[in-house]
């Protein structure tokens, strides 16, 4: 079983960790976490098409992707590099190229070897309360697909 574990800032911020899963009531947060946004890593294909877009905003962002895909190819090994932030933004525009469900999600705030580690119950093994709309698949062609579109329309 694989488990999803991020730490996305909370080690730092350990103080606040135990608010950021409890929210008013009617709210809703979602999670994407780690092992979803390196499901969208980039290519030398999407760079090459950003840079083949007529306006200033295409080939900026591939001299971006290039740039910060060759950081992650180094120094993880991995095929490219991963954009946590667009990932954000795609879920709010296309919702429906996401999947997951709503799940308990905790902050470890006592453990000094795990402190600030994101505790995902996929399972549903804890009977905790489920507070979390914790997103575990994404259409990725239709992610590149949607960043593409949304570029094409800047200057």
């Amino acid at each position: 079983m694989r488990m999803s574990i991020a730490d996305i800032h909370r080690g730092m911020k350990t103080r606040a960790a135990p608010h950021t899963s409890r929210t008013p009531a009617g709210a809703r947060v979602t999670m994407i976490p780690l092992d979803l946004t390196h499901q969208t890593l980039t290519s030398d294909a999407i760079s090459d098409d950003f840079r083949a877009m007529p306006n200033h905003t295409g080939p900026a962002s591939a001299g971006l992707l290039d740039f910060f895909e060759r950081f992650d190819v180094e120094k993880y090994g991995s095929q490219g590099g991963p954009l946590h932030d667009p990932n954000v933004i795609a879920f709010l525009l296309q919702p429906e190229l996401y999947g997951g469900r709503v799940i308990n999600v905790e902050i470890e705030t006592a453990s000094a070897l795990t402190r600030g580690m994101t505790v995902a119950d996929w399972w549903g093994v804890t009977d905790r309360v489920k507070n979390v709309n914790y997103l575990r698949h994404v259409d990725v062609d239709g992610y590149w697909a949607l960043l593409q579109e949304r570029l094409a329309t800047l200057r």
